[in-house]
């Protein structure tokens, strides 16, 4: 009997991409919800020309393909999974991103990617994404973005924790995308 082949999604930064400045996130969470006094789940939006140039420039600091990628390459290669990119950056990543995507050859490991053309809100467009896609699993670093969409389908999301998460309770936490892929098959 032939075995379903997997549909999973998986993040770019934080998951396909390694970025140490990631560690930060946690933190940034804290201070808004304790200094800020900000409960509602909102991700910010750069609206100036100047601000859109500087999160380029800090997404450029996601140059470290994460460990784990040789085993999705040849998890896809025979066929045990489809691999989907889905990323919350925003309409103006686009070029950038997928040039980056085609220069690393991941064109042949995705069987598409898909970004946030209409600068949704993060966890709306991934929460969107998963239910369209129709994955099994899906693979986020976001906690907050974890939070959101957990249980609001059928998939299965996979948490990649950084250092200062690891004492975050979730069932289905790993600590890399090596670790990750290896807990699907």
């Amino acid at each position: 009997m032939k075995s379903k082949i997997l549909r999973v999604g998986f993040d770019l930064d934080g998951v396909i991409l390694y970025n140490p400045a990631r560690i930060m996130r946690p933190l940034i969470s804290i201070v808004k919800r304790l200094l800020l006094h900000k409960t509602k789940l909102k991700f910010y939006y750069p609206h100036s020309p100047f601000e859109k140039w500087a999160w380029k420039q800090f997404h450029r600091s996601s140059i470290f393909i994460a460990p784990g990628m040789n085993e999705l390459k040849m998890l896809v290669k025979e066929k045990k999974i489809i691999a989907y990119l889905v990323t919350s950056r925003f309409s103006f990543f686009g070029t950038d991103l997928m040039r980056w995507i085609n220069k690393n050859n991941l064109d042949t490991v995705f069987e598409n990617v898909y970004f946030n053309k209409n600068d949704e809100q993060p966890h709306m467009y991934k929460e969107k994404m998963i239910k369209k896609l129709d994955l099994d699993f899906f693979i986020e670093d976001n906690f907050d973005i974890v939070r959101f969409v957990n249980n609001k389908s059928k998939t299965k999301i996979l948490w990649i924790y950084n250092i200062f998460d690891f004492f975050v309770d979730y069932p289905l936490k790993f600590a890399s995308l090596k670790a990750a892929i290896k807990s699907i098959i």
